[in-house]
This record gives C-alpha cells, structure tokens and sequence, in this order.
C-alpha cells in the first residue's frame, strides 16, 4: 500500500495543489512606508538585486584578472572570453550604428545587453525574471527613448522636431508614431518573456511530479535560454536602429 501512495502522489494532482502551484504575479515581500506612501519590496526587486550582485562580483574578478594579465603572455581563458564579447559588442554597434558616431553608444548597448540577457537567463536560478514585470522593461524603453531624442536634438537641433511635420497632414500620425517607440519595444520584450514564464509555471503546476524529473529542461531552453538570448538582442538591435537614425551623416 506504501508503494500505490507514492506513486499516486506522483502521477496525480489535487485542484488545491493545482492552484497554490502556480504563480505567475509579482508577490510583495514587504510593505514599508515612505513619505506617507505605502511601498513594497517585491520579487521583481530581489531578482534584480540578485543580478547587480552578479554583475558586481563579475566586474571586480574581470577587472583583476584584466589587470594581472602580461600583454606579452598568452592571456587565460577568461580574459580571452572577455575580449570575445567586447569584440562582438563592438562589432555589432558597428554594423549596425556605423564607426563615425555610433561608437560612442558601445558602453550603453553592452551594458544593456548584457543587463537584459541576465535579467531573461535569472529563471534558470529559480528566480521570476525582473524582465517579465512591465515596470522593468517600460524603465529600459524610455532610457532608450530618451537617448533617441537626445541624439535627435544633438545632430539635427531644430529639424528632429520640424521632422515631425513633414508632410503637415501626417504630423499627428508622424507624434503619436514616436510615442509609441518606448510602448512597442518595452511591451514585446514583457510580453515574450512574461509568456515563457507563464507556460512553465503551467507546465510545473499541472505536469505529474516525475515527469518534472526531466521533460521541463527542454523547455527551459527554449523559453529561458533561446527566446531570453533572442529577445535581449532584438531589443539592443532596436536601440541601435532608432538612434542611428538621427545621425545627420552616413556611416562608414
């Protein structure tokens, strides 16, 4: 009889535990008060706390490691695997941004990128993906939106606004285009990752426990690892488009 229990608890679920399984909001841990405002300290923030400690440590071993190396000796592993990535960053900032203005935006879409492929990688370590909460990615977009206008505002001066009017009859249409930008790329960046979330909080509430055991790792690579990587690259792709789009002169 022990034997038939457990393998009913394996292969069966109870609605109960259905529903306290799965989880797919943004939980509040704890509620403070600041300037007579009720505030919460929630998942979203612990995940990213988690990742800027991750971000930490890895800036202070690489910067060490970086400084230890001879230039007249083969460099290790890891400082060859740093000087990959930059050398990808670059490459991609080049490409697509061009070399005589869009150089200077290398740090930012590095930083980005990097942020966001963490940030959409974190549910591998069990945590909910900052990303995956619409507060998160509307903060990147309008950085990035601002960063438009700012480049905008530098190479064109006046005529990024009297852009907007041409032709007149299209000027309202041509405003609420530019507004849109931070609503699009923050929406379909929370929405691909809030999905991957949701499917597997589904699958773990709803699939018999010893499945769980091996099936959920496909899965996990596809939603967590593939669409992560893939989502975090487009948003950076489009950082780069709209800004470089103000440059008032060809690239090389």
């Amino acid at each position: 009889m022990g034997s038939i229990s457990l393998l009913y608890g394996l292969f069966s679920r109870t609605p109960t535990v259905l529903a306290s399984d799965i989880d797919i909001g943004v939980d509040g841990l704890l509620k403070y008060e600041l300037f007579g405002q009720t505030l919460w300290l929630t998942t979203t923030h612990v995940s990213i706390l988690i990742v800027l400690m991750i971000f930490t440590v890895f800036a202070i071993v690489a910067n060490r490691a970086i400084k230890k190396t001879d230039p007249y000796k083969k460099p290790s592993a890891f400082v060859n695997v740093i000087e990959l990535a930059v050398e990808k960053i670059d490459g991609m900032v080049a490409e697509n941004m061009g070399t005589e203005h869009g150089m200077q935006f290398a740090n930012y879409i590095g930083t980005l990128f990097a942020f966001l492929l963490v940030c959409n990688l974190s549910g591998l370590l069990g945590l909910r993906p900052p990303t995956a909460d619409y507060g998160c990615t509307l903060s990147l977009a309008l950085i990035t939106f601002m960063l438009i206008h700012i480049t905008g505002f530098r190479y064109q001066k006046l005529g990024h606004l009297t852009g907007l009017c041409k032709p007149l009859l299209l000027t309202p249409i041509n405003i609420i285009g530019e507004l849109a930008t931070p609503l699009s790329m923050s929406l379909r960046l929370f929405g691909n990752i809030l999905s991957g979330v949701v499917l597997m909080a589904i699958v773990y509430g709803l699939i018999p426990q010893v499945i769980l055991w091996f099936w959920p790792g496909v899965l996990h690579a596809y939603f967590d690892v593939f669409a992560g990587c893939i989502q975090a690259y487009v948003f950076c792709l489009l950082t780069m488009i709209y800004i470089s789009n103000n440059f008032s002169s060809d690239d090389d």
